[in-house]
């Protein structure tokens, strides 16, 4: 499969299009640092737009949620969706309030999800979730059960029409505000682990994991 992604009426960046990208690693990497995307959708004329967590594996992305979930019954149906995730690098602050910004990693997913009916897909899915949140939970902790699987839609959108888009570097002034005695540039903005805060239920002899004491994301 190619390393770019073709651009499409649906994902061609209309404004400022030489913040695009269409690499499928670029797209890949802002996939597996976040750990939130939005999905989009209508359901009976009334338009949705959901937070959910996620897992990658190769060029799909999985979602899931309870059998009962108005998100995956409708996704369920192959309905048109936009899948959405961002991460904030920074605060690009200006001279002026007009050229003010956000230091940003996007991506736009568009596509039809399909139920996956195979236990083996549908855990491999479910390990993709927790590996994406914690790598190496997974071989820790107790597998879904039978029961858990029945009582769970795990739903897979392919890759295959999708854009990311970015901000970097400085803000960009009017010229004649360049001379204003004002600080301007970038606040940068990180996600960052704090000490692990023990279950009020767990043994105390349990000590944390290694991944778990030194977490960091990307």
């Amino acid at each position: 499969m190619s390393d770019k992604l073709k651009p499409t009426d649906k994902t061609t960046l209309k404004r400022i299009p030489k913040r695009g990208n269409f690499d499928r690693e670029v797209i890949n990497s802002i996939l597996d640092e976040a750990f939130i995307c939005h999905v989009g959708f209508v359901a009976d004329g009334q338009p949705y737009v959901i937070p959910t967590a996620y897992g990658r594996v190769g060029n799909d992305l999985y979602v899931h949620g309870s059998s009962a979930s108005r998100l995956m019954r409708s996704l369920a149906d192959g309905i048109d969706i936009c899948v959405t995730v961002t991460l904030i690098d920074g605060l690009v602050l200006a001279r002026s309030a007009f050229h003010h910004s956000i230091n940003y990693r996007s991506i736009v997913i568009i596509g039809n999800a399909e139920m996956v009916t195979g236990d083996d897909e549908k855990r491999k899915a479910l390990e993709s979730f927790t590996e994406h949140l914690i790598p190496g939970r997974w071989n820790d902790v107790r597998p879904p059960t039978d029961l858990e699987l029945k009582a769970t839609i795990v739903l897979r959108l392919p890759i295959n029409e999708a854009s990311a888009k970015m901000r970097t570097g400085d803000p960009v002034d009017d010229e004649a505000d360049y001379s204003l005695n004002v600080w301007a540039g970038v606040l940068p903005l990180a996600l960052k682990a704090g000490e692990p805060i023990p279950d009020a239920r767990l043994d105390p002899n349990i000590e944390p994991q290694e991944y778990v004491q030194r977490y960091k994301r990307f």
